[in-house]
């Protein structure tokens, strides 16, 4: 699989001449000339993780891609005239050449007067993983190839450390960083390469349009 990060949480994988897209927010560049989707997940209904322009731009070069996602997002899309199949954390499904594992089910606390929405973390070909806006470990998964939050305001720097500390992936990279400024990217990144170092990994301080091949 080779995977291109664009900015924020948008995430391109391509395999076998398919492309499995990933969040398409509002914080990431317009993705109408994307070919080739077969599907486009979801992970939960915060406008940084989709737009109805960023699916639509999509959905005219791609007729046929599924729409997955929780019920949130369900809810969310229908309210713009999109039609997203729900997957709930258990799931299973596959879509072309992905085979796609859905874990989780919550965002992450951002604060008490906030309302926590659905969420769910995925799975991709049972090597690369992704959870969204929340720091659900997949249980029994030796992920090859881990998306870890660079910053949130749902987030600390320690807990993302945590989190690539306990999945020891062998390849990390940072996502979700546009609320950052440089400055901060570069303290995150430093971070997270000690994290990854600990089981070790390999941290990859990807900046949107790069790619690794998984």
């Amino acid at each position: 699989m080779r995977l291109t990060k664009l900015e924020h949480a948008a995430l391109i994988i391509e395999q076998n001449g398919e492309t499995l897209i990933i969040d398409p927010g509002s914080f990431t560049r317009p993705m109408t000339d994307v070919e080739s989707v077969v599907a486009v997940v979801i992970t939960h209904e915060h406008a940084d993780h989709w737009t109805a322009e960023q699916l639509t731009g999509i959905l005219a070069g791609n007729a046929g891609a599924r729409l997955l996602g929780p019920a949130g997002v369900v809810a969310a899309t229908a309210a713009a005239g999109l039609t997203v199949e729900q997957v709930d954390a258990g799931d299973t499904v596959t879509v072309g050449s992905f085979t796609l594992r859905f874990f989780g089910g919550r965002h992450a606390v951002i604060h008490e007067s906030i309302p926590v929405v659905d969420n769910v973390g995925v799975l991709v070909n049972d090597r690369f993983y992704y959870a969204g806006d929340s720091f659900t470990i997949p249980d029994g998964v030796e992920v090859d190839t881990l998306a870890a939050p660079a910053g949130a305001p749902w987030m600390k720097v320690a807990e993302t450390m945590d989190y690539a500390v306990a999945i020891g992936a062998k390849n990390v990279f940072p996502t979700h960083e546009m609320v950052l400024s440089r400055a901060g990217k570069d303290l995150s990144n430093g971070r997270l390469t000690w994290a990854a170092e600990q089981g070790g990994g390999t941290f990859h301080a990807l900046e949107p349009g790069d790619t690794l091949d998984i």
